[in-house]
């Protein structure tokens, strides 16, 4: 399949390679062997008979393959003529004919046999070339000696001095034997333009070209024609095809200009033009979608399309937060705008909010904010038109949605609540001006300072809102650190004997898993004996209940009966039963928690099963939950870590764990007294 010129030229980018070309004088045909060949070229052309593939009687010359090049046959040193000259490579087919053993014998002597090998090897071959409207047929003798024939082996080529053909044409080549004794050879190729050769000077037709070229910028591809401003020029579209054909165009490549040419590839033939999209609506939008406005200088703009627009503009003033475009005085020209043609614009100052409007039988098509990206985002400014009268009088108004609204008016507009402060801001040079002619001008004023003192209630108020959000979030914060970290939760035991305290370490330890923030005793016999059990207990308990955790009374026999005797005398209990004993100091500050009703919801009670029943428990503390250990292990596990902080799932397999590292601890203290495995020795707390 041919390559198109213009792919061709896209190909070679934006600089494409010139190529130089040989210069052939004469107007004579030659044809020229490689070394050992010897070959003739017939006079005048032949005709181009292929005819049917026949056997070889033996071995043959074929053409095996085609090569180009492309030189210049010139009459004159500048009158020359494009020429395709053409290498036929060349190569023995088949085999010589061997005689049969019985026949070998008998003839062996007969020289007739050996001649071939020591005569030529001839081949007839046709060089068939088409480039519209030329076709020719060369014919080539060809002899090679027979000595230096290898089947299946080249023997060399044979170069034809050349077929003349035009600029740009698509030229085919034909190759093939006489008689013919396989498939022929072909070739196509497309030939360059003026442009991608370097025969300016040489080619005369080249001289007064429209010189084409192509250039790629990213989808986008450019043709660009070189010509002088007298010479008139045609493009052309279409498709080099033979017989009936039905093309189709995309309805996005249709515009209104564009024209078709249709001719019959022959010689000064008449060209049949027409342009049928005129009229066609979805050319009309094509060539919407495709015109441009845009910003020349600072005063100058061009509307760009690709056919010429029946338009009309204006200037308009488009506010930020969208809504309609406001048209302004000075009119543009309400002449048809001419395309890709810079137009003035009447303007003193450019502003970012000044926009240009096309229109077309109106309707409105376009509509460009020309200076919004040399001049950043639309502005909230307000724009005055004056207006001004005899003797030196004048008048100005605010251009708003709802019209002109004059500065100092009673009206509800916000241009009419700051006439004053617009008027003064005026008057001391702080607005831009537009426009002006003789009786009017245009006047931007800045509403930055005005919007910002409406606003600065609402920004304190939401400073106010933020400050308090984040306090919360502090808040917030603590309580999920504190959640992170698990609940406090103190321990309060009465220390009887050490089987049971290390049933209690073992609870402690395992609740701190859970994970717990867990105190006992156990773990600070140091602060304790420095502190004293109840400045150790009334701190720990304060620490423990100011961070929202819960203080857990684990009731022993001994335990009941410390609680039984403050109940009755709290004097008699006032001493402490042992150095360590945090029980007995901590019932001072416990008790009148329950006597005046604060113990709900900051203290739990326990007891271990087997150590005691639940009737022992004193009626006071009867008033918080208390769980029996290990079987209410999840209620105790749930009230300690709090309402929905577990599934139902993890909480039973916590319970679990904390199970099992009770177990061995309560059943080594309830072993009977005297018991071998028991490494007290009998020492256990009685009930």
């Amino acid at each position: 399949m041919p390559v198109p010129w213009f792919l061709l030229s896209l190909a070679l980018g934006r600089s494409p390679m010139v190529l130089s070309l040989e210069k052939l004088m004469g107007p004579q045909d030659t044809a020229r062997c490689s070394p050992g060949l010897s070959c003739h070229l017939w006079d005048g052309d032949v005709l181009c008979l292929p005819g049917s593939i026949v056997s070889a009687p033996g071995p043959v010359l074929v053409p095996t393959r085609l090569q180009t090049e492309l030189v210049l046959r010139c009459h004159q040193e500048t009158d020359c003529d494009l020429c395709v000259r053409v290498a036929i490579h060349l190569a023995v087919h088949g085999h010589w004919e061997e005689p049969k053993d019985e026949d070998r014998s008998g003839r062996a002597a007969d020289l007739e046999l050996e001649e071939p090998r020591n005569a030529f090897l001839q081949a007839q071959v046709v060089l068939s070339f088409q480039a519209y409207p030329t076709a020719r047929c060369v014919l080539l003798e060809v002899q090679v000696p027979a000595a230096l024939v290898q089947p299946g082996q080249s023997v060399g080529s044979v170069v034809f001095d050349c077929f003349e053909a035009a600029l740009g044409a698509e030229v085919r080549l034909w190759s093939y034997t006489q008689p013919r004794y396989q498939k022929e050879l072909n070739l196509t190729q497309q030939l360059p333009d003026c442009k991608g050769l370097e025969v300016q000077d040489s080619i005369q037709s080249c001289w007064a070209l429209p010189w084409l070229s192509v250039s790629a910028d990213g989808d986008d591809v450019h043709l660009v024609l070189d010509v002088s401003e007298e010479q008139h020029f045609g493009l052309s579209l279409y498709w080099n095809q033979t017989g009936p054909r039905n093309i189709t165009l995309n309805h996005t490549d249709l515009f209104p200009c564009l024209c078709i040419q249709v001719w019959p590839l022959e010689p000064d033939s008449v060209r049949t033009s027409l342009c049928p999209f005129k009229e066609d609506p979805r050319a009309h939008r094509n060539l919407w979608r495709a015109a441009r406005l845009r910003l020349l200088s600072p005063q100058g703009w061009q509307l760009n399309a690709p056919c010429l627009l029946l338009a009309e503009a204006t200037l308009c003033w488009q506010a930020p937060g969208g809504g309609p475009c406001l048209s302004l005085v000075p009119p543009l020209s309400r002449e048809n705008v001419t395309v890709n043609k810079t137009l003035e614009l009447p303007l003193l100052n450019a502003h970012p909010n000044l926009c240009v409007q096309v229109s077309s039988w109106e309707k409105l098509q376009l509509q460009e904010c020309l200076w919004a990206d040399s001049l950043g985002a639309l502005k909230d400014d307000m724009l005055l038109l004056e207006t001004r009268g005899p003797q030196d009088n004048r008048s100005l108004c605010a251009l708003e949605p709802s019209g002109c609204t004059p500065l100092l008016s009673q009206a509800s507009t916000r241009a009419a609540r700051l006439g004053e402060q617009l008027l003064q801001d005026l008057q001391s040079g702080q607005c831009l001006q537009l426009w002006e002619d003789d009786l009017r001008a245009l006047w931007a004023c800045p509403m930055d300072k005005y919007v910002h003192q409406r606003w600065a209630l609402v920004w304190l108020a939401c400073l106010l809102l933020a400050s308090a959000l984040f306090l919360l979030f502090l808040v917030k914060k603590n309580q999920v650190k504190a959640v992170a970290r698990g609940r406090a939760t103190l321990l309060v035991y009465s220390a009887e004997d050490s089987g049971f305290e290390r049933l209690v370490g073992a609870l402690a330890s395992a609740l701190c898993q859970l994970p717990l923030r867990v105190a006992v005793d156990l773990w600070s016999r140091r602060e304790l004996s420095a502190q004293g059990p109840l400045a150790w207990f009334h701190a720990q308990r304060r620490q423990t209940l100011q961070e929202g955790g819960v203080v857990v009374l684990l009731f022993s026999p001994g335990a009941v009966a410390l609680c039984h005797e403050w109940l009755q005398d709290g004097a008699s209990a006032s001493a402490p039963h042992g150095p360590h004993d945090a029980f007995a100091a901590s019932l001072s500050c416990v008790l009148p928690d329950f006597l005046q009703g604060r113990a709900p919801g900051r203290y739990v009670g326990a007891y271990f099963e087997g150590l005691l029943h639940s009737e022992a428990v004193p009626a006071l503390f009867r008033s918080v939950p208390v769980f029996s250990l290990p079987s209410q292990l999840p209620d105790f596990l749930r009230t300690l870590q709090g309402p929905g902080t577990l599934r139902p799932g993890r909480l039973g397999e916590r319970a679990k764990r904390v199970s099992r590292a009770l177990q061995p601890a309560l059943d080594q203290l309830l072993q009977p007294p005297g018991d071998p495995g028991d490494p007290e020795d009998g020492t256990r707390v009685g009930t």
